[in-house]
């Protein structure tokens, strides 16, 4: 390694080692028992829950993911998609926050999703919880394998070492960490690189458009490919039979722009839809303190993200002038991030930028990992098969998991040629589409049943498989994002399903009422 990848190298291994530190200061406590582990004891104050909610949410796609897209074919997919995430966020803390808090308590003070939709029934066979917990194993693995793909990416372009190997590593770093401290090391740490994830977007694209020559410059250049710069349009790369894009004259070439019509729009803002059903946000929601500030929380995440979105759009925008024809595939698209950073920065610097990517990679993957760890060795192995196992069993079981999940989800991630965006947005589909609507009917409809639970569940999950895996094939309308139709189909099984079945328990129904008119101890 030259001195400047040395360099790069030292800063890295001092934000990893900040990491670390983080989860050792934490690692008693959370080691206390089970609810200390999954959950915090609920004692989040409202910076933390906001910051390290979008932090653990947005995961390396943000700084790989979303400039990739917008480097790749312009602003428009990028734009709609981050205007989609903006709303989501909002109408998620402003309707889900408080209610889900509040009821979290009501069931049986549940501290894990899973447990909280079987609680908020009365179940007595956990039919719910069994599901809830196989889906969160299911999509959780494949977005822990994105998070994989993305330290991947990092190392093996900074270090110029092999992707595999570099995968390996970044995903056992992830691993160890995940084992040592829990919760609220992980939400420690996430509050940490929301701040670092901020910092190094704002950074890099200042100092990029800088040398761009200005804002006037990169529109400029932006507005010379067709659809490039446009919000009903899109840009069309001009690629060979390996995906790979020509280059006529020095120059990316480009063919007409496509159509971008009011379905791709409303396709693109499904994204939005995802967040009612994030177990990784909602977590924090459970985990806060006091309800009564969530709407400090409120306010901090939505600053966070909308900064964040737009910088992050704004990035591949730039990328493009300065580097046009450095990364002509769509997978090498999203290494525009690090190409600008290590040639905008002095190393020692880029290197606490790249920090900014594993930042994001970590707050994702170690919520990825311990959620759907909890989901079976809280609700699976307890909750079903040991329902006198102590809190030593369960933590034990969830450790196991965690090494198997991580080993399924480092296969998953050995393809180089993965797109993060593509990975993310199937798992962000699958829980938005399977949870979403259950979420929703499960705050604000009293007369959901557990049938409809059901339905709702395992018809969004179905839905997600069904649409990407064959119905999109079809091309045209069918090729919309699958989380939009899953999504309708989820919320009409509730629907149907709960009006054919017979009415809730009174039980159930004085939960429903005491939760809504805020008659649950803080």
């Amino acid at each position: 390694m030259d001195g400047n990848t040395i360099q790069i190298l030292v800063a890295m291994v001092i934000y990893m080692a900040a990491v670390i530190g983080i989860g050792v200061l934490y690692a008693k406590r959370a080691n206390k028992n089970s609810e200390e582990y999954f959950l915090g004891g609920r004692s989040l104050g409202p910076w933390v829950t906001a910051m390290s909610a979008e932090a653990s949410d947005m995961s390396g796609w943000l700084l790989m993911g979303l400039p990739g897209v917008a480097y790749w074919c312009g602003l428009a997919d990028a734009a709609w998609t981050a205007i989609g995430l903006a709303v989501g966020t909002y109408l998620n803390w402003l309707l889900v926050s408080k209610r889900l808090r509040r009821y979290s308590i009501r069931a049986g003070n549940a501290i894990t999703l899973p447990e909280f939709f079987s609680n908020r029934f009365r179940e007595e066979k956990k039919l719910i919880m069994m599901l809830a917990a196989a889906f969160i194993l299911i999509f959780f693995t494949v977005y822990a394998s994105s998070c994989f793909v993305t330290c991947g990416k990092l190392f093996s372009t900074l270090f110029g070492m092999p992707y595999v190997s570099m995968m390996l590593v970044g995903a056992a770093f992830v691993l160890i960490y995940t084992l040592l401290g829990g919760f609220l090391a992980e939400s420690a740490s996430d509050f940490m690189q929301a701040i670092v994830m901020i910092v190094a977007l704002t950074v890099i694209v200042v100092i990029s458009t800088v040398k761009a020559g200005g804002i006037g410059e990169v529109i400029a250049n932006a507005g010379q490919i067709p659809g490039f710069l446009e919000f009903f349009g899109l840009a069309t790369p001009v690629v060979d039979e390996a995906g790979k894009q020509l280059v006529e004259a020095g120059k990316p070439a480009f063919g007409a722009a496509s159509e971008y019509g009011l379905l791709t729009i409303c396709s693109m803002m499904a994204w939005g839809l995802g967040y009612f059903g994030m177990p990784q946000v909602l977590l924090r929601f459970m985990a806060i303190r006091k309800e009564s500030e969530l709407k400090m929380s409120r306010r901090i995440a939505m600053i966070w993200v909308v900064i964040s979105l737009a910088v992050a759009v704004f990035i591949g925008l730039v990328g493009r002038q300065l580097f046009p024809v450095e990364h002509l595939t769509k997978s090498s698209a999203e290494n525009i991030f690090i190409t600008l950073a290590t040639s905008s920065l002095p190393a020692i610097l880029a290197g606490f930028v790249m920090a900014g990517i594993l930042a994001a990679t970590i707050s994702s993957s170690d919520s990825y990992l311990l959620i759907a760890a909890s989901a079976f060795a809280k609700n699976v192995y307890q909750g079903v098969f040991k329902k006198d196992a102590t809190d030593k069993q369960v933590m034990w079981v969830s450790r196991i998991t965690l090494l198997v999940l991580a080993a399924i989800g480092m296969l998953i991630a050995l393809d180089e040629n993965s797109v993060i965006f593509q990975i993310v947005s199937f798992a962000w589909a699958g829980f938005g589409a399977t949870f979403g609507p259950l979420m929703i009917f499960s705050l604000f409809w009293k007369r959901t049943t557990r049938a409809g639970a059901v339905a709702g569940m395992v018809g969004g999950a179905g839905m997600v498989f069904l649409w990407k895996l064959v119905i999109s094939g079809f091309g045209g309308v069918f090729a919309i994002y699958e989380l939009l139709p899953a999504f309708l189909f989820s919320c009409l099984c509730i629907v149907v399903v709960s009006l054919l079945t017979k009415a809730p328990s009174a039980e159930i129904l004085a939960d429903f009422e005491a939760v809504r008119n805020g008659d649950v101890a803080e």
